[in-house]
């Protein structure tokens, strides 16, 4: 099921947030985002196989999925792209991905699936024409993938920020927009502390976003941010958190001494 995140009749946004299953805790609640201009579509971070029937199914709403013209991922985890084959087979559609992470895409695909149809982009990011918009690819780096890009859309006004933003939660309440900052902190603490790779990374990109100003932040994981008050709360945070390589001691790096796991 989808959530409309904006829609003035030429251009749609949608948010698909419960399309994976969370039997016994075994797969985390992840976002899929389609955003639809003048009947072309861009899907973001699609997600795992679990998501391609419903994703497809939504998307012929708008338009035939077979004119899909581009995939996004904000890196190659996963639950970002693993579904990339059944996108390249069902359409004539191309990968926008960090250069860093394009020659690993090949493995997810059968032989030479992937040729002529992965566009590399740089670590400064790029501009994205499409119609009469003209989309932002920001570069997000070790935030948390070492090659990490996010995805702004002007019109609507979204800045889709992939794991930035993201908090560990049920499908159930990832739909609604953040209503209380202090309330939502422990869904998303544990995780920005351990993924994001430092302070210093996360000010750099904090005052990018302030540049933009953008009237939402939606993470690939967990519930949104909207509105300047949420917006500023959350960057106000980030900007703030010790996290990843500041956390770290000696003490982390020492050789085992008894067995862990259960075996």
């Amino acid at each position: 099921m989808s959530a409309e995140l904006f829609n003035n009749g030429r251009h749609v946004c949608l948010m698909f947030s419960d399309l994976v299953e969370e039997a016994g805790g075994e797969s985390v609640q992840s976002n899929q985002f389609l955003i639809v201009h003048d009947g072309n579509g861009i899907l973001l971070d699609p997600g795992g196989v679990l998501t391609y029937n419903e994703l497809f199914v939504a998307m012929s709403k708008y338009f035939p999925p077979k004119q899909l013209r581009y995939v996004f991922a904000s890196h190659a985890d996963p639950d970002i792209i693993a579904s990339l084959p059944r996108w390249l087979n069902a359409s004539d559609t191309r990968l926008l991905i960090s250069k860093i992470w394009s020659r690993f895409v090949p493995h997810f695909c059968p032989q030479g699936k992937t040729e002529g149809r992965i566009i590399d982009v740089p670590d400064e990011g790029t501009l994205l024409p499409f119609g009469d918009v003209t989309y932002q690819i920001l570069p997000a780096h070790f935030l948390h993938s070492e090659g990490n890009l996010q995805f702004y859309d002007p019109v609507s006004r979204i800045l889709f920020s992939g794991d930035m933003g993201a908090s560990l939660m049920p499908a159930s309440l990832a739909t609604a927009p953040v209503a209380d900052f202090d309330k939502h902190l422990p869904y998303m603490r544990g995780f920005h502390s351990r993924y994001m790779v430092s302070n210093k990374v996360c000010r750099y990109w904090a005052e990018m976003v302030r540049e933009l100003d953008p009237e939402w932040i939606v993470p690939q994981h967990g519930a949104p941010f909207r509105g300047r008050e949420m917006v500023g709360k959350f960057l106000d945070w980030i900007e703030a958190l010790p996290c990843g390589v500041d956390l770290m001691t000696r003490g982390a790096y020492t050789p085992p001494r008894a067995v862990t796991v259960q075996l």
